[in-house]
């Protein structure tokens, strides 16, 4: 009995060392999730961090609980290569979109088609430029939300980005054969001029069984007012036609009730409101608040990379009141960037 008493008790030394990595490495594991769990009950934005970190110190704990396995070396050996081979997969299996991701990122940042602050369609998101990080890029729509979309997304579908020196916007209307098209075409080139727009042009676009299908477009410079100069080629259109005495109407108009030979189909004349230029304006300035935000910053960093490469010119050493003055406007654009930054972060972290 004695003998067996003696093997039990050299078994249980065995195991002890085992047992207590186990034991402390739950403890341990124990604690933290209770210790985290209890500051950051009020931080959610933190929460995501706290999951990372605990899982990478699980990962540990469960290495440290292979190795102090009483096992034979060979044995131990296989339980970490199985491990290994188990977390290959994983990460093999998971890893495809997000590489994808980081690549799209880079080339995006080497071609260099988009920045911070611009119009851009992909698919059938459009809206302005956020920001544009390694992994996704962020996009505010007309309606001011923001969208997250991954860079493979933007790399694997046509990307149109509307210059900043202008684009051009246009818009169709289908008229009868019974109104001349040099009508048509003055009333619309009037339309594109009212409407703010340069160089205007009008197309036929299609002759229809019943209708003539005409585009109007022209240059619009200042394209941080594309939403509002769209509305307001409209309603200029609509003005055109009605001042031309032209029915936007295609002769296969029916309508259940008996109408007089005098009747027509146009809106009555309104005068013009003085403060329709003030309320254009309010779309692009509601929507796209926060991608203004960033394409500040991004000009100021811009500003700040030129004044930087002028101080790095040797000729202009010699001028020191040239040197004093970059100087200047350096430390005050770095100090501009810092702010903006502030801001947006602080905009964004109240999202």
């Amino acid at each position: 009995m004695f003998e067996l008493i003696g093997e039990w008790l050299l078994e249980a030394k065995r195991y002890l060392p085992f047992l207590v990595v186990l034991a402390l490495a739950t403890s341990s594991l124990a604690a933290l999730n209770f210790f985290f769990r209890s500051r950051l009950k009020d931080k959610p934005d933190l929460q995501f961090r706290f999951q990372l970190v605990m899982l990478c110190l699980t990962l540990v704990a469960v290495l440290v609980v292979v190795i102090a396995l009483p096992v034979s070396d060979t044995l131990r050996g296989q339980l970490l290569g199985l491990i290994g081979i188990l977390l290959s997969a994983a990460i093999a299996l998971s890893s495809t979109t997000f590489i994808g991701n980081i690549l799209a990122g880079i080339m995006m940042k080497a071609v260099r088609s988009a920045r911070p602050g611009d119009w851009i369609t992909v698919g059938d998101l459009t809206g302005r430029i956020v920001e544009m990080n390694l992994l996704h890029t962020r996009v505010q729509t007309e309606f001011r939300d923001l969208v997250t979309v991954p860079n493979l997304f933007m790399v694997t579908r046509p990307l149109h980005v509307v210059r900043a020196s202008g684009t051009i916007i246009h818009t169709e209307v289908s008229l009868g054969y019974d109104v001349h098209h040099a009508r048509v075409s003055d009333a619309l080139l009037a339309a594109a001029k009212d409407a703010g727009l340069k160089d205007a042009f009008v197309h036929v676009r299609s002759l229809g069984d019943f209708s003539v299908n005409y585009r109007v477009a022209g240059l619009l410079e200042d394209v941080q007012s594309l939403l509002s100069t769209r509305s307001k080629l409209c309603r200029a259109v609509l003005d055109a036609m009605n001042a031309a005495d032209i029915e936007i109407v295609s002769p296969t108009i029916m309508n259940t009730r008996a109408m007089g030979a005098d009747q027509r189909f146009m809106a009555p004349d309104e005068p013009r409101r003085t403060d329709e230029r003030s309320e254009t304006t309010k779309a692009e300035d509601l929507a796209f608040d926060v991608a203004d935000e960033a394409a500040s910053v991004e000009e100021l960093r811009r500003l700040l990379e030129r004044v930087r490469s002028r101080l790095k010119d040797g000729d202009i050493r010699e001028n020191k009141a040239l040197v004093d003055r970059l100087e200047a406007r350096k430390l005050e654009l770095e100090a501009q960037i810092e702010k903006a930054e502030e801001v947006a972060a602080k905009a964004s972290d109240n999202e």
